[in-house]
């Protein structure tokens, strides 16, 4: 009786020998399988010694075809042809066909990429906040504008009036000034008459202003003094009334000159707006006194002993004889001189520091 499975021609039997090796894993071979294979070939002994040719093509193909889905798809490519190879090939160069077509669809998607950057431009919306840093500048020297309110504080500096900055000289000198020369005279001092001073601006006026060379005769002042007569018969009469005595006593020699800081000067009180007794020639400074005998002693805040003793006599004794005495203590504007003015006060008062 034949039997009903017959021997696969692609597996090639091994002869029979009294030890078999180890059967290969049995393949679930489905009935349709059977029915196809069974009338292509039967089983003949004629079929046995073929053995060495099956093994140069088939081991070849397998791996490559199906090594993971078995052998049942190749038992069909078999069965439905006589070159089952070329369907492979076939399928090959579909698959490759397949690939170059899919190679252009990377440029596809570059597009797509433009089109993601296309959404960059908003980007460039933030220009509109530039414009009010633009107007910003703009209203910067609108801040400036404000500096003219400046010009008020310059007329601020204007002096206070002074009835005696509208002092201008008469066409005839008047009695009193004659008079106060004629006793300069006769106290042996020199002077030289000098044209009149005036400054609208500021307020300084002295009409009959006099240059004193000596306070007596014996007694010189320098450099230049410019006084107002009144003034210079004051200092006169001081240096040798008060001056000159205070030297003898406690220097044993007499007063040679005088060395004066200021007299006639176009100013106004140091940081005030009132004009100064120097604006009407009404104040002179004195900074050091000159002996006989040589010695110089000058004002200052801390002098040597018997310089001392000399000017405080004489800085107590100008109050009375002039209206201001200032000096050493008073201010630090007045620590190296001594300041006499004839200011007119009320009730013929005095100021003396």
């Amino acid at each position: 009786m034949e039997q009903l499975f017959s021997p696969r021609v692609d597996s090639h039997p091994k002869p029979r020998s009294k030890h078999r090796q180890k059967p290969r894993p049995q393949r679930h071979i489905t009935p349709k399988q059977v029915e196809q294979k069974t009338p292509d070939k039967e089983p003949s002994p004629a079929d046995v010694p073929v053995q060495p040719s099956r093994v140069v093509p088939l081991p070849e193909a397998r791996p490559s075809e199906a090594p993971k889905t078995g052998a049942a798809p190749i038992e069909k490519q078999k069965g439905e042809g006589p070159n089952p190879l070329g369907a492979s090939d076939r399928f090959n160069e579909e698959k490759s066909r397949f690939k170059k077509q899919a190679r252009p669809g990377p440029s596809a998607p570059k597009p797509s990429t433009d089109k993601q950057s296309e959404p960059e431009p908003p980007a460039a919306v933030p220009i509109p906040t530039q414009k009010p840093d633009t107007s910003e500048p703009e209203a910067q020297p609108l801040a400036v504008a404000p500096q003219p309110p400046e010009k008020p504080d310059a007329g601020d500096k204007k002096m206070l009036p002074d009835a005696r900055s509208a002092d201008v000289p008469d066409a005839k000198m008047p009695a009193a000034e004659v008079a106060c020369r004629e006793r300069l005279t006769a106290l042996g001092v020199e002077f030289e008459e000098h044209k009149a001073e005036s400054n609208p601006d500021i307020g300084c006026s002295i009409p009959y202003p006099l240059v004193l060379k000596s306070l007596g005769k014996s007694i010189a002042i320098g450099p230049a003094t410019e006084l107002n007569c009144p003034m210079a018969e004051a200092a006169a009469r001081f240096a040798a009334e008060i001056i000159q005595p205070a030297a003898k006593a406690e220097f044993g020699a007499d007063l040679k000159s005088i060395n004066q800081a200021s007299a006639f000067v176009c100013r106004p009180r140091n940081g005030t707006r009132h004009l100064s007794e120097h604006a009407f020639g009404n104040a002179l400074d004195i900074a050091s006194f000159t002996l006989s005998d040589g010695r110089k002693i000058e004002v200052g805040p801390t002098p040597p002993e018997k310089d001392g003793k000399f000017l405080n006599a004489v800085r107590k004794a100008a109050c009375g004889p002039f209206n201001t005495v200032l000096g050493p203590g008073a201010d630090p504007d007045h620590s190296l001189h001594f300041h006499l003015d004839l200011e007119p006060r009320r009730n013929g008062g005095t100021f003396c520091q």
